[in-house]
């Protein structure tokens, strides 16, 4: 027996050790789960990629139409600090002595055309009584403003000088998230000056700083001054016009914000035919369809947005829509986010017709609105 074990153990020790390496390497042969991770390696390329080393070409197409705003105005301040005082102005009221004070800010602005139109954002130029405008060539000059629209902080400037330069207008809707972008504008009133950075997002909304929002998202260092400025793709074109930052504090921590150029050139043409932006309104006011009230209407899965407000002799009032009803599409195109339908109509020409649907009572009905034209200054609607 000992010699059997003897011949027969090594090769049935060898057999065992070669099955265990076996099972370790095909886990798969005998039921068992694989232990291979599938990676997906990178093909052996013949060559490197390789960026721009500099960008310096994009800088010098772009950077002569980018001014640097200086803008004063003048405020009534009380004389002395005890007159801001709620208490001294509980007993003695507001007739305190004034004295005029000047203000100043800065910002930057954008040489749209060799015509000398420029844009700019409305915060930057709102209320002041003289803005300078200061070109990379050393030449000053004043600006009148032509219009403005706070609902999207756009500002249109004209400037008489002659050899003007203007940028050249790129397209902010094929810009893809990673392109390069680079803005240019004053930051703190030091002087013109570059940053880089990409594109992190686009179609940025809901963030409560304007009424329409559609805004470029990047990382490229953006400060106080550079609002109003340009922001430009890799080969030197306008793509954005910078506008906001989120800060904690106040200055760039990576996420700035940029007004697309195609709407910053549609408010901008309207405000030169016009003088105002000319907007589509319907006069309601609209929430999103939540999960619950999807479920009591009826409508699990079906995109809507729940009539919430409506103007009294609205084009919505005149068109049958009531408190409640459920918009489920305006001409065609679906209803699932408020502001985005709102952002629809806007967009149409006042006196155009259009079909909305609605869901009323567990009824679709078809209703057909006159859009009228948005007013400046929105009042509050009628909920009664």
């Amino acid at each position: 027996m000992f010699k059997a074990l003897r011949f027969f153990g090594w090769p049935l020790l060898a057999g065992v050790l070669i099955a265990l390496l076996i099972i370790q390497r095909y886990p798969q042969w005998v039921g068992l789960p694989s232990l291979d991770v599938n990676l997906q390696q990178a093909p052996q390329a013949s060559y490197v990629q390789q960026g721009p080393v500099t960008y310096a070409d994009a800088v010098v197409r772009a950077a002569p139409a980018v001014a640097n705003l200086y803008t004063t105005k003048v405020v009534n301040k009380n004389a002395k600090p005890l007159f801001e005082d709620p208490q001294f102005r509980h007993f003695f009221g507001n007739n305190a002595p004034k004295q005029k004070r000047m203000e100043s800010s800065l910002g930057s602005g954008v040489i749209m055309s060799p015509e000398g139109y420029l844009l700019t954002n409305n915060h930057v130029v709102a209320g002041a009584d003289q803005i300078v405008v200061a070109l990379k060539d050393g030449r000053e000059t004043l600006a009148r403003v032509i219009g403005s629209d706070p609902e999207t902080d756009l500002a249109v400037l004209k400037i008489n000088l002659k050899n003007l330069p203007s940028i050249t207008i790129g397209r902010s809707d094929t810009l893809r998230i990673g392109d390069i972008a680079l803005a240019i504008g004053n930051p703190f009133g030091v002087g013109q000056t570059t940053t880089m950075g990409i594109i992190s997002a686009t179609g940025r909304n809901q963030l409560g700083l304007n009424n329409y929002e559609d805004f470029i998202q990047t990382d490229a260092a953006i400060n106080p001054g550079n609002s109003g400025g340009a922001l430009v793709d890799a080969n030197g074109n306008l793509t954005g016009i910078n506008t906001a930052i989120f800060s904690k504090s106040g200055g760039s921590q990576g996420i700035g914000f940029a007004i697309p150029i195609n709407l910053a050139m549609e408010v901008m043409k309207s405000i030169i035919e016009h003088g105002q932006v000319i907007r589509g309104w319907l006069g309601i006011e609209v929430q999103p369809l939540t999960q619950e009230l999807a479920e009591s209407f009826g409508l699990s899965g079906r995109p809507g947005i729940v009539v919430a407000g409506i103007f009294r002799d609205g084009p919505a009032q005149k068109a049958g829509l009531q408190l409640g009803d459920v918009i489920l599409s305006i001409d065609g195109e679906p209803a699932n986010d408020g502001r985005r339908s709102m952002n629809q109509v806007a967009r149409i020409k006042p006196s155009d017709k259009i079909t909305i649907q609605v869901m009323r009572n567990g009824k679709e009905l078809k209703l057909t609105a006159e859009v009228g034209l948005r007013p400046p200054q929105e009042q509050p609607p009628q909920n009664d």
